[in-house]
Order: structure tokens, then sequence, then C-alpha cells
């Protein structure tokens, strides 16, 4: 019994520390920008590029909503930049 409420206790210390770092997230597409060359050529992204797609991910649907960064951001390199970066291509 001991150990299932250290079970329940570290999955709630993960939850929160989750949802602090989704909150945390400052929604800005220039920080991006280590990805524009990854996106805009066939050139591989950089770890910085993957590292920012990464913590921008709850940004993503935002900018696909809006018109003006729709066109960068939903393209095929783009796609293919967030897919090898491990980060799945959201469906908004």
């Amino acid at each position: 019994m001991k150990k299932s409420y250290v079970a329940i206790y570290a999955l709630m210390v993960l939850l929160l520390a989750e949802a602090q770092l989704t909150m945390a997230v400052t929604c800005s597409p220039t920080e991006l920008s280590p990805c524009v060359a990854a996106i805009t050529s066939s050139s591989p992204p950089s770890k910085q590029c993957c590292d920012k797609i990464k913590e921008q991910k709850p940004c993503l649907c935002q900018y696909l909503n809006n018109p003006n960064l729709k066109k960068f951001i939903n393209t095929p390199n783009a796609r293919k930049v967030a897919t090898t970066c491990g980060t799945p291509f959201p469906k908004c």
C-alpha cells in the first residue's frame, strides 16, 4: 500500500511539472527562426531547431490558425522537419 502512495505522488509531480512547462511557453513564431533553413530548403533540422519545435508545440495550432503564418508553417518541408524532430504535426 505504501508503494501505491509513492506512485501516485510521483505521477502528480510529473503532471504538475508538465503543466508548468506548458504554461511557461511564450508563443512567439520568431522562436522558430532556427528552423528557417530546414523549412525553406531540404537541409536537415539542427538540434536547436528541434528543441524549439518541441518547446513551441503547444503553440503550433495557434500559428496554423493565423493566415499570415499558415502559409509558412503548413508546408511539406515544415511537416518533414516536425516529423524529423519527433514532434508530430498537429491536427487542429
